[in-house]
């Protein structure tokens, strides 16, 4: 351990079995074994207990009796009286010199905040001093004020966020914006910032973590402040500060901004990390010396027990007569010195912490043993004697606080690997609280359940414990020492091995939780305590997935520690034997974890009816639980289970259970491949995203994420959106091998479940794990990115660049070189914390789990609208991060196919689910789709799902309004892409689902209103995408700099722009007939929007500048260029063009005259001429494209012949002016007007108008008809 609390000075680590003589006038050579007599004739009694009490050498006379009760306690008070009495004269050094303490609270000279000096809000929300701010930004002093001497105080951090710590003279002021650091004459740190201060900031120190003990110390002498971390010196902070005089002194102070919590520690309890040579601001209590010694020799009487039970020890080889046991000196012994030491500490109850905290708990922690094995024998000698006295019960009260505190504060230490960190604490605990006595004393502390989180808490480690952890670092490619390979293998095993063992204790101490039975009235189950412990801890964390958590809520650690044993409680089994008959549902398969078992599945509903205050806060699938339960009262259905067959959702030709004789991927062996990578994790750290699944790759991958559908959208005029699926189509309808069934009885409620501990796990998943597995994900693309950047700079420096470019070159190497050091070491530690196998299995099932229970409830619509959110939300977010597990935790073929197929059934069937309220959570389903087809495997599982096949295709035109348009863009364009011209090189791949291409122009053709109305909003998107580009190029040109949110934004919409015009590609070669048949409206409108993005393509004046708007870094000019957005258009010109030809037999539009009308001639030629002047080599691979653009040529011809006529028509008087002609067009004759306004305009114009307003474009009156003329006529 490195921490000093757990060192006792003056006690020997281990007893020696032979002892120097003591007295230095007996000078014997020979050694004295203290349960033996020599050849001198010493009594081994006698002699025993002058080194147990550590008197001189025949200090104590011969007995005439045996050892008892009287004869220790004659012993105690005539030797110890002295040192007793010494001890409180020491008292006097409360008046040390150099301090001065104004008024106490409940006790003289004890140091705490002064309530005069708070300004905001800081409240004491657990004694002694851990304190909270309420207030935006609080700030207080203490009670004391020193001016010469070195001092410090501790403060161990609840939260992490910003809190200015330090010193401050009387005349800092604080105010509701500055506090600590902010005047003269007052110094601070802040961790979160890793920040100084002094009226102004300055960089010091490191950053800090929940748990962490910041040592603030100030010396006098030499004027100088400096700071602490775990014992760790920050460097000195600050020199050179004003001197002070008696009276007005430095005060520590503290200032805090709101939520932030932490402990204060003046000296009241021992310091987790004492720095030599500063003293406590209160002085320790003048009897801890005494109770030093007293308990120095009670571990010297447990000493002579061990002695006695050593097999292999020198008692055998002196082979020395054995004049005692010292089991007949160890009761009286050990009896005298507890009542002793408990009978001084009741005389001064205000000592009773400090001892606890400091010399009982080095005791204790000194006879279990800091590594394993333990002494549990030695431990329940000491448990038995202390408990025959109730007045032990205060200082164990103290104790499991201690050993709590120190759960939080304890940090992973590669050398004291595997028993570091948490554990030795955990492990004393957990022995402790088996004795019932102590277990029923823990649970009737007021902070029963404050103890139980500090103990399941596990203190993660920043930048520069990660680097000490993990001194060698390797990853596949680097140019690192090869043995950093070995050694970063053998650290991150041992760190492993250290994590496992925690989760192992923080298990052991949750089943003595569930088992323990209080004694109350009436009687209660087991798991009564756990339950009422978990209800609480989740009311109390209300919120704390918001953005700005409320105040109050579980450290991180506190809730992934909770979902690790829950997880295994559930996945491995509770490991509890007879203990699980109470279980319910354990009876079944008790050697099988819950979610691994397969047949007959139950959950019981009232879990989501009832009106639980833990629970109605958290908002459903339909809504808030109060409007649900005033809209959808619900009715005595919370009294039932409802029930089910695994699997029962699923297709029988894809069906895989627990049962089935091919087993999900959570109950099978994949193998030895898979084994070795998660036995030697390291070598696939930068391998495993990138391989083990095969994507198809595409240019507009990064979309989805980079780009936010509302942001890229909002200045799209509002649009009706259609949706082909009324809420009837989500109802209620039968499902085979589901039923009701009623509960068993009242016990069988008041019985813990295991699917009670499965809807918390998941509520801990959503809160506590996803925000982790976040970062996770950022530390691994940020990896990626920094060995991309490394790989790029080591590739430019090969090349021997100038002396000056060398130079810049290998400062940013370095910079690029400690990025993936630190993202390295980040990513591993995740991958011990978080991503173990065991996890991933459990992972496994528990996604299979949920999204069965998803399904079977949404076809009961009442109870699937009280499905809490976080459901779904778990569940999606579970399933990603295990499919992008690195390394991954299966094959990426088999990952849906065996276990997960359901969850394609789920997010196909409910992503335009109007039951979901929510629209993010759609989204969150939408989003789903569109990164699962991208990949060959998975797009696989959805063409073999049949409800994917049925539902998809229609819901994904329907859902392509102002907010979903980007992520079904992206599905489209995935599901179609291959088909389009110029698309088989730079990131297309030629595969494509000729399925769901099938499918979607089914869908297109059977109905005529989705389509219309999908294919009117792909043309507004299309068209404002291109304006938003071509506004942002100019913007940039006439500034003449690129800015990198400008690029950024420049080349997201160009990417969006192209796969719009793929997808639009696509609708022509798959639907034609819908530009060549009936009305020429939507022909006219591709028309005026080929010729609008060609427009805004050929028109930039530096063609350089407008290519460079849209690189990123990284990008080649080869993989981004104006091909892009070329390409699809000539697909659609040469779709509409054969097409047309194959239609001569039917009336059709005529696509060469509606191009032909588009204005001026020679403008038209030119943007044309482009297109075939286009480099398309440097493009397209092959030469197919020849063919192609010869056909575009003649296209174009065609095009200049039929505007030469017109225009030939029109110069040679051939046309009349015509009054009865369109204003809007000026091409078609006004043969229609609005009713009731009567306003007159071509048919095709007031039809194109009313798809996305119904008001007359003349007066803006209501458009409540249209009248064709020529019909009127007739």
């Amino acid at each position: 351990m490195a921490e000093d609390g757990l060192r006792l000075g003056g006690l020997s680590s281990g007893l020696a079995l032979i002892l120097n003589g003591e007295d230095s006038k007996e000078n014997s050579s020979k050694p004295h074994l203290v349960s033996s007599c020599d050849e001198l004739g010493y009594q081994s009694v006698e002699r025993t207990l002058e080194y147990v009490f550590g008197l001189p050498n025949r200090s104590i006379a011969s007995l005439s009796g045996p050892v008892d009760g009287n004869l220790v306690r004659g012993i105690l008070k005539n030797e110890f009286s002295k040192l007793h009495a010494n001890s409180s004269t020491l008292d006097g050094d409360r008046d040390r010199d150099g301090i001065c303490i104004s008024g106490s609270g409940c006790r003289p000279h004890t140091i705490g905040l002064d309530e005069i000096s708070i300004r905001g809000d800081i409240r004491i929300i657990k004694p002694p001093l851990l304190v909270e701010s309420l207030a935006m930004f609080s700030s207080a002093r203490a009670n004391a004020s020193v001016w010469k001497g070195k001092w410090m105080y501790e403060v161990v951090l609840e939260t992490a966020g910003i809190q200015q710590l330090g010193w401050a003279t009387v005349s800092c002021p604080f105010t509701d914006h500055k506090g600590v650091g902010d005047a003269d004459d007052s110094y601070a740190f802040d961790g979160r910032r890793v920040r100084k201060w002094n009226k102004d900031a300055e960089s010091y120190g490191q950053s800090w973590v929940v748990g962490d003990a910041i040592g603030c110390c100030i010396d006098l002498d030499c004027n100088e402040i400096s700071f602490y971390r775990n014992g760790v010196s920050l460097g000195l902070a600050f020199h050179g500060i004003r001197k002070m005089g008696p009276g007005c002194g430095y005060y520590p102070a503290v200032s805090l901004s709101q939520g932030e919590r932490c402990e204060l520690n003046f000296g009241g309890r021992p310091f987790k990390f004492p720095i030599e040579g500063y003293q406590p601001l209160q002085a320790p209590p003048s009897l801890n010396l005494f109770a030093t010694q007293l308990l120095q020799c009670l571990s010297r009487l447990l000493g002579l027990h061990s002695v006695e039970q050593a097999k292999h020890s020198s008692v055998e080889k002196l082979r020395l007569k054995r004049f005692v046991s010292p089991d007949e000196i160890f009761y009286p012994a050990s009896h005298g010195i507890c009542e002793e030491l408990l009978s001084v500490l009741g005389a001064d109850v205000w000592s009773i912490e400090y001892v606890a905290w400091g010399p009982f708990l080095s005791f204790m922690v000194e006879v279990f043993g800091l590594q394993a094995p333990h002494d549990y024998s030695g431990l329940d000698r000491v448990l038995d004697v202390f408990l025959e006295f109730n007045r032990s019960h205060l200082l164990f009260e103290h104790i499991i606080n201690a050993l709590a505190c120190g759960c939080k504060t304890a940090t992973l230490v590669l050398k004291e690997c595997p028993c570091s960190g948490s554990y030795p604490y955990l492990a004393l605990a957990c022995h402790i609280l088996r004795r019932q006595e102590l277990m029923v004393l823990w649970w009737k502390s007021p902070d029963f359940e404050y103890h139980f989180e500090r103990f399941l808490s596990r203190k993660d480690p920043n930048k520069n414990d990660l680097e000490s952890m993990m001194p060698s670092v390797w990853w596949p490619g680097s140019c690192e020492d090869v043995s950093y390979e070995s050694s970063m293998l053998l650290t991150t095993t041992a760190l492993s091995e250290a994590v496992s063992k925690i989760e192992e204790k923080h298990r052991d101490l949750c089943r003595l939780v569930i088992q323990f039975i209080p004694p109350v009235t009436p009687p209660q189950l087991p798991g009564s305590v756990f339950r009422t412990f978990l209800q609480n801890l989740l009311l109390k964390n209300r919120g704390a997935d918001r953005n700005l958590p409320p105040p109050g809520v579980s450290s991180n650690s506190v809730l992934v520690s909770l979902y690790t044993v829950i997880l295994h409680f559930l996945s491995e089994g509770f490991g509890m034997g007879e203990i699980c008959g109470w279980l319910k549902g354990s009876e079944k398969g008790r050697d099988v974890g819950f979610l691994h078992r397969g047949g007959h599945r139950s959950f019981p509903v009232g879990l989501f009816l009832r009106n639980d205050p833990h629970r109605n806060d958290n908002t459903r699938l339909g809504g808030s639980f109060s409007h649900l339960s005033k809209s959808h009262p619900v009715d005595d259905q919370e009294a039932e289970d409802i029930r089910w067959e695994e699997g029962c959702m699923d297709d029988e030709e894809t069906r895989v259970t627990h049962l089935s004789t091919r087993k999900p991927c959570c109950c099978s062996s994949y193998d030895e491949d898979f084994t070795r990578i998660s036995k030697n994790p390291i070598r696939y750290t930068a391998k495993g995203s990138r391989a083990h699944c095969s994507p198809m790759p595409e240019r507009s991958s990064h979309v989805t994420t980079e780009c936010s559908a509302g942001s890229l959208s909002d200045d799209i005029a509002d649009k009706p959106s259609s949706s082909y699926q009324s809420e009837s189509d989500f109802s209620y309808c039968p499902v085979q091998h589901t039923s009701f069934v009623p509960r068993e009885g009242i016990m069988s409620s008041a019985t813990l479940r295991e699917e009670e501990l499965l809807d918390v796990l998941l509520l801990l998943y959503h809160i506590g794990l996803a925000p982790n597995f976040k970062q996770a994900s950022y530390y691994m693309n940020h990896q990626l990115q920094s060995i991309a950047n490394l790989e790029e700079t080591d590739k430019k420096i090969r090349e021997g660049p100038c002396f000056e470019q060398l130079k810049h070159l290998k400062e940013a190497r370095n910079v690029h070189r400690e990025e993936v050091i630190d993202s390295v070491r980040q990513c591993a530690w995740y991958r011990i914390s978080l991503s173990s196998r065991w996890k991933q299995r459990g992972m496994y099932a528990t996604c299979m789990w949920t999204v069965q229970l998803l399904l079977v409830l949404s076809k009961v619509d009442l109870l699937f609208t009280y499905v809490p959110e976080y459901y779904l939300e778990a569940l999606v977010d579970c399933f990603h991060v295990l499919r992008k597990c690195d390394p991954p935790f299966v094959p990426s073929s088999i990952f849906i196919k065996q276990g997960l197929a359901s969850f394609i059934t789920f997010v196909v069937t409910h992503f335009n689910d109007p039951r979901i309220s929510s629209a993010d959570l759609r989204d969150l389903l939408l989003q789903s789709i569109s990164v699962l087809v991208q990949y060959k495997e998975y797009l696989a599982a959805f063409e073999s799902n049949e409800a994917a096949k049925q539902r998809m295709p229609k819901a994904l035109l329907s859902a392509f309004d102002n907010r979903s348009w980007i992520p079904v863009t992206n599905i489209l364009l995935r599901l179609c892409k291959g088909s389009g011209f110029g698309s088989s090189k730079h990131g297309e791949s030629s595969s494509s689902s000729i399925i769901f291409q099938r499918l979607l122009g089914q869908a297109c053709i059977s109905d005529e209103g989705l389509f219309s109305a999908f294919l009117n909003r792909l043309f507004n998107t299309l068209s404002w995408t291109m304006t938003e580009f071509s506004v942002s190029v100019r913007e940039m040109q006439e500034k003449y700099q690129v800015l990198e949110f400008q690029q950024k934004k420049c080349s997201v919409i160009y990417d969006l722009s192209c796969n719009l015009a793929r997808v639009l590609e696509f609708c022509t070669r798959e639907i034609p007939q819908a530009f060549l048949s009936g009305a020429d409206t939507n022909l006219r409108r591709l028309t005026e929007l080929i010729v609008f993005i060609l427009n805004h393509i050929t028109s930039a004046e530096d063609s350089e500048f407008f290519d460079l708007s849209l690189r990123r870094h990284g990008q080649s000019l080869e993989k981004v260029n104006r091909g892009m957005v070329l390409a699809p258009l000539v697909g659609i010109i040469l779709n509409l063009t054969n097409a047309s030809e194959q239609m001569q037999c039917r009336e059709h539009n005529d696509v060469v005259s509606i191009f032909a009308s588009m204005g001026c001639l020679d403008s038209f030629n030119c943007r044309f001429q482009y297109l075939l002047d286009y480099n398309w080599a440097g493009t397209l691979r092959g030469d197919a494209y020849l063919g192609k653009i010869a056909e575009l040529e003649n296209f174009l011809n065609l095009i200049l012949l039929r505007s030469q006529s017109q225009e030939n028509k029109i110069s040679g008087g051939e046309t009349d002016v015509n009054d009865n002609m369109c204003c809007i067009c000026y091409a078609c004759e006004a043969d229609a007007r609005f009713a009731p306004c009567s306003h007159r305009s071509c048919y095709g114009c007031i039809t194109r108008h009313l798809l996305n307003c119904h008001r007359c474009f003349f007066c803006n009156a209501t458009v409540l008809d249209v009248v064709r003329i020529s019909e009127k006529a007739d």
